[in-house]
């Protein structure tokens, strides 16, 4: 009597799902790299990052954001945040996007004054003195000496994000409700939620 074959089933998992941060960024290199660093050292999620290469004021970046969110919609479980420089914006620019992230619970805004560079320092130290965006860039390329808006992933690990975290944290004791008016960054909240994934 001949052998009877097994036969062979794949199992079928459940394949996870990957919570998606669309993040609507002031810049066009520093940021989306910056954000697609994230998505290598955290593989539940998925960063996307819409770019615009000439139109970068508040209002285009929330604009984009709300054309994005029209065509292609997002999950409840997914979140779209702002993330914009003060440099020489005005309260009532950063109010409107302050306002949108007010709508909803999965939206979010994240700031850093003067600019994106002072979140990178803080990579690397507390940031203290710093009084403008060339300071920032400046005092980053004592420890990224070819940083000019490109970051080097190799730079940065998962320990000194951490770092970065718990020292815009400190800076924003007590957390503030819009955004800091003074030196400091809200960048960190958006990165604690994608680590809190």
């Amino acid at each position: 009597m001949p052998q009877r074959r097994r036969s062979f089933k794949r199992p079928l998992g459940e394949r996870r799902y990957r919570k998606m941060f669309v993040i609507a960024a002031e810049g066009v290199k520093t940021e989306p790299q910056y954000f697609a660093l994230l998505n290598d050292l955290h593989a539940v999620i998925h960063v996307t990052c819409l770019k615009d290469k000439y139109n970068s004021a508040p209002p285009q970046v929330l604009k984009r954001m709300t054309k994005y969110l029209k065509e292609q919609g997002l999950l409840k479980t997914d979140e779209a945040w702002l993330v914009v420089d003060k440099d020489s914006w005005t309260d009532s620019q950063l109010q409107e996007l302050h306002q949108w992230s007010q709508e909803a619970q999965n939206h979010g805004f994240a700031l850093s004054n003067p600019s994106f560079e002072y979140w990178l320092l803080l990579h690397f130290e507390d940031g203290n003195g710093i009084s403008s965006t060339r300071d920032c860039s400046d005092r980053l390329r004592r420890y990224i000496p070819d940083y000019d808006k490109t970051i080097n992933a190799r730079k940065i690990t998962k320990g000194m994000i951490q770092d970065a975290i718990s020292r815009a944290q400190y800076r924003d004791t007590p957390p503030c409700d819009d955004w800091p008016h003074n030196m400091g960054s809200t960048v960190y909240r958006l990165v604690k939620r994608i680590f809190e994934v």
